[in-house]
């Protein structure tokens, strides 16, 4: 019955426009009582998550149905009552060691709908949730009007009539009416691919070694095909996102978090950057800032021929002494040769100079993504507007003794004024594999950095062998107790059969 009572409730959230939903059904819910998916969590009451009873569900829920079928009086019990639920929220936090629990939720068009921003806030507040991140920018779109969209992506509600419905700025003033904070969690580097069909696109697109962009390499099953990864380089690129940024800072969310700041992550032997063509540092803009980088003509000329051929020669560093006399060894930023270099016969420079300009590559190549990520936070820093970096504990890793991770994301030097969200996303049965990720972030961050594990899972039972969330939560207290905020990806995770309802619902 309860199913039967939680089907009814979407459907009706979701079709309440369609002429086979009538009010009587309204009545129906409201006389059975409603509770929302996976419940089991409120009507445990466990402590510390602060999650509400069954009964307050029922009864808040039935104040909006009523209030959505034009009950004055309903609707102002309901805003007392979520004005008192969200004080309970934020007295229930102070009291235990998880201060900010937070959920990843993903809007659709139906959610436009009336009373679908509130159920849906409703719900995490029932489940314990202080705090909630709305994917503003992710899969090619952006949660912006279309009506008041200066970006290059589409809207994501385009149905007639909704033109002017400003679903991110209402989400963020309900949310704080319930005492949630609400954060917009942005796509950076991975644009989607509607924005590469663009005209001129191809060329703000990262490149590698091989001449390819990120859509020729998932033709090759290397790469995520939904997955399209610009050059940070690129002005465009950087203008699009700043303009994304600036439109959704002045709607003043509570945060912004900032996904893929990272290169795309191979499969197989494309996982592991090894030599510098693996590296995507050779889209016209990329390559054009590497090259500027040199400090002398002989510098120059080393740096492309390490581009073009993917290795010196010890013939590449005498042509290059007899082509440059004046240069009494080559230069780039990062790189000037000690005296004893000039003694060195070319053999014994060789590996050497090789070894520095593939750092000097490497470093190339996160500069500019650390230099993209300050093209978006700096627009929420103009505002006083917290930020934060979403990362892989992994992404930094080195593999062997040269070569890493194809990602890049050398999260270690992101700046630790900024929020650190590491995604905590390992399975092997149980817990340990999970607190390890968050111990190693722990064991890198600088002091005084606010680290905030991101853990996958679902209330009260193993998933993707994972356990409960439950259970990872509570490990990670016991081996890291100055952890005291947590978030979960993701929603959809929790309901899986509403989010579908949600996703796959048609506006009039």
């Amino acid at each position: 019955m309860r199913v039967f009572r939680n089907f009814l409730l979407r459907s009706f959230l979701v079709h309440r426009s369609c002429k086979r939903w009538s009010w009587g059904v309204l009545a129906l819910l409201i006389a059975g009582g409603l509770v929302f998916p996976g419940s089991k969590v409120a009507d445990a009451q466990v402590a510390p998550y602060c999650n509400f009873s069954a009964e307050e569900i029922t009864q808040k829920q039935a104040l909006l149905l009523e209030s959505l079928r034009g009950d004055r009086s309903a609707t102002r019990s309901y805003e007392n009552l979520i004005r008192q639920h969200g004080d309970r929220m934020q007295r229930c936090r102070s009291q235990t060691w998880l201060k900010t629990q937070a959920i990843w939720l993903r809007l659709y068009p139906c959610d436009a709908r009336a009373g679908g921003v509130e159920y849906l806030l409703d719900q995490l507040i029932n489940r314990g949730y202080s705090q909630v991140y709305i994917e503003v920018f992710g899969g090619g779109q952006v949660l912006l009007p279309r009506n008041d969209n200066p970006t290059p992506w589409p809207s994501v509600v385009r149905a007639p009539g909704f033109e002017n419905r400003d679903v991110l700025a209402e989400v963020i003033e309900k949310g704080r009416d319930r005492g949630m904070k609400v954060y917009a969690w942005m796509f950076s580097m991975n644009f989607g691919y509607a924005y590469a069909q663009r005209p001129g696109a191809q060329q703000n697109l990262a490149v590698n070694g091989r001449g390819q962009n990120t859509l020729m390499a998932e033709s090759s099953g290397t790469v995520n095909p939904e997955e399209i990864f610009i050059d940070p380089y690129s002005p465009q690129a950087k203008s699009d996102f700043s303009s994304l940024a600036q439109a959704v800072t002045r709607r003043r969310p509570d945060g912004v978090l900032f996904d893929y700041i990272r290169y795309p992550k191979g499969t197989g032997s494309a996982s592991v950057a090894s030599q510098v063509q693996d590296l995507w540092v050779y889209g016209p803009f990329s390559q054009q800032a590497l090259l500027q980088r040199a400090l002398n003509p002989s510098g120059l000329d080393l740096i492309r021929r390490f581009l073009q051929r993917g290795s010196i020669t010890t013939q590449d560093i005498t042509d290059v002494a007899t082509l440059y006399p004046q240069d009494s060894s080559p230069q780039w930023q990062g790189f000037v040769p000690d005296p004893a270099y000039v003694t060195a016969t070319p053999e014994q420079r060789r590996p050497f100079v090789q070894a520095q300009l593939w750092q000097f590559s490497l470093s190339h190549a996160f500069q500019g993504v650390l230099d993209f990520l300050n093209t978006g936070v700096s627009p929420a820093a103009q505002r006083g507007i917290p930020a934060g970096v979403v990362f892989f504990p992994e992404g930094n890793q080195v593999i062997g003794t040269s070569s890493y991770d194809s990602r890049l994301q050398f999260w270690d030097r992101f700046p630790a004024a900024l929020e650190w969200h590491p995604m905590a996303y390992n399975t092997c049965g149980n817990a340990s594999c999970i607190v390890r990720q968050v111990q190693r972030v722990l064991a890198m961050a600088p002091t005084g950095t606010d680290v905030m594990p991101v853990l996958a899972g679902t209330w009260g039972k193993p998933v993707s062998n994972r356990p409960s969330l439950e259970v990872q939560m509570q490990a990670i207290r016991q081996a890291a107790p100055q952890i005291n905020s947590i978030s979960h990806f993701a929603f959809s995770w929790q309901d899986p059969q509403g989010d579908r309802d949600r996703k796959f619902c048609q506006l009039p």
